[in-house]
């Protein structure tokens, strides 16, 4: 049986980031010399500038509304099309796009389709077993696994290096939620998503500026998602659209895995210990 390393597969998860507002500098004292001693005028209200670094606490629970609903759902399926920079050595910019289809039964069956110009990769999980399988190259490698949904993203990316598409999906509204380290919170408004009104937040968290689109009315999806990496000079960002399919009927064959004819089987190969 073939021996090959699994390298990481297409990066679609759900924490973001995104350019906060910048603050305007405040107006300057005025400096006429017929005046040396008066002091000078408060600057009217509306030009005050907005308290830097502030977390409003409507917007942490603007998350938390959203993954108590997200909770909620049984079965789901999520389309993502996601674009991200790429930096070259120079600093010029290239944008490469991906999409990721992402069928989920709770408490732990996931397929998941996620293809770009450079490969293809289809993960699938039936509550006792995972499987990657590379449909243009015909591998698939599998590993025994019984944790639910929650756990399945860390697993992966510690034991093996691979990031399952829209991870955080699974950990929001529970105690996992990454809702730590925030240093921003803010609401910046509203905004329409491919025909649906959104309420639009900022957060920074580290060197992780993120905005995220939330549908308004009784069912509070994430429909979009920025990231900027600040730790990057360049500020190379990704952006993420998410359309949803609430409660379709999946196929219990959905979850399972045959290997076509002609497959081949490789070994998962496990991270080095650091």
């Amino acid at each position: 049986m073939r021996r090959i390393a699994v390298s990481s597969v297409l990066a679609v998860s759900l924490w973001g980031c995104s350019h906060a507002p910048s603050t305007p500098p405040a107006a300057p004292p005025p400096t006429s010399a017929s005046q040396p001693s008066a002091a000078p005028p408060p600057a009217p209200a509306s030009s005050a500038p907005p308290a830097a670094n502030a977390v409003d606490p409507a917007a942490v629970q603007a998350l938390q509304k959203m993954g108590a609903y997200l909770q909620t759902l049984r079965t789901f399926e999520a389309q993502v099309d996601l674009s991200g920079e790429r930096v070259l050595q120079d600093g010029q910019k290239l944008l490469h796009m991906a999409t990721a289809k992402v069928d989920v039964q709770r408490p732990n069956m996931l397929r998941a389709e996620m293809r770009s110009a450079r490969s293809a990769r289809d993960l699938i999980y039936d509550g006792k077993t995972v499987v990657l399988y590379l449909p243009e190259q015909k591998y698939y490698s599998k590993a025994p696994f019984t944790e639910n949904l929650d756990a399945l993203g860390n697993r992966l990316q510690e034991r093996y290096g691979i990031e399952l598409p829209v991870a955080d999906l699974f950990l929001w509204g529970t105690p996992q939620a990454p809702l730590d380290n925030m240093t921003s919170a803010m609401n910046a408004g509203q905004d329409v998503v491919e025909g649906e009104v959104c309420d639009h937040y900022a957060f920074r968290q580290g060197n992780v500026d993120w905005q995220i689109w939330i549908a308004t009315g009784a069912r509070p999806l994430p429909r979009k998602l920025v990231i900027t990496n600040r730790a990057d000079e360049a500020r190379p960002q990704s952006v993420s659209l998410i359309r949803w399919r609430i409660n379709p009927g999946f196929k219990e064959s959905r979850f399972a895995f045959t290997p076509p004819q002609g497959a081949t089987e490789a070994k998962f190969v496990p991270l080095k210990s650091q």
